[in-house]
């Protein structure tokens, strides 16, 4: 099987183990991935998610063979190539990623889904679409240009410009980057926080990080976090802050 789900308490680490095609997302990983991360959203016990890659790479992007096979295809079918790594962006759980090696195409998409990502040193971050005559897929750009602004995202998506761990770090396309051989527990106690939250809470304040940017003014974000402080208040949770 192309994926590992093992836990660590309340985290639930998905690692991609198809080596041997550096971790490509294959019809049969995203439907690997699409699963578990389903189970985990139903398991009261896990609290968030870290994804990683097994060595050499993070993941290297689409399957070739899935790739060629999109030629004539419909729009649709082309999609079903993006549903493994928007279920994890989809996930009301918290997201992080531990990128251990390259993320290339599909698989820079992948990293980019996860609420915040740590960088080992050995990361490499390569859009690579352009320059395999591909114009960018799977809200690539979208969730580039949020996190890197516009020059960057042009630097990456359109001049071929690869960034390596510490130029990510400088980007703030990372939170952290750390060695290549503490990078997994240090996402998984980095999780971990953010684990321990009431699935409730972590879930709504997720969602007000996603939808707060895209409110039409000030007053309506301050309703946004309101009504949903109103309901911690009713659950118990503590005082305004």
């Amino acid at each position: 099987m192309p994926l590992r789900v093992e836990r660590r308490e309340r985290v639930a680490i998905l690692t991609l183990d198809d080596p041997d095609r550096r971790n490509a997302l294959s019809p049969e990983l995203v439907d690997e991935i699409i699963a578990a991360v389903a189970a985990c959203e139903s398991d009261d016990d896990v609290g968030a998610l870290v994804v990683t890659g097994a060595p050499p790479a993070f993941c290297s992007g689409a399957d070739v063979s899935a790739l060629k096979s999109m030629s004539g295809r419909d729009a649709s079918d082309v999609r079903a190539i993006y549903d493994g790594f928007l279920s994890i962006r989809d996930s009301s759980l918290p997201t992080v990623a531990a990128v251990n090696g390259p993320a290339v195409g599909a698989g820079f998409n992948l990293a980019l889904c996860c609420d915040v990502r740590i960088a080992g040193a050995s990361a490499r971050f390569d859009a690579r679409f352009a320059r395999i005559g591909l114009h960018p897929g799977g809200g690539h750009v979208w969730m580039l240009e949020r996190e890197v602004g516009p020059q960057a995202t042009a630097a990456i998506t359109l001049f071929g410009e690869r960034v390596d761990a510490e130029r990510a770090a400088e980007l703030g396309l990372v939170w952290r980057r750390v060695a290549d051989d503490e990078l997994l527990g240090a996402a998984v106690e980095f999780a971990s926080s953010a684990a321990a939250l009431p699935r409730d809470l972590a879930a709504a304040v997720k969602a007000t990080l996603r939808e707060t940017p895209w409110q039409p003014d000030f007053e309506a974000a301050v309703q946004t976090e309101l009504a949903r402080q109103k309901r911690t208040f009713e659950q118990g949770g503590g005082g305004p802050h």
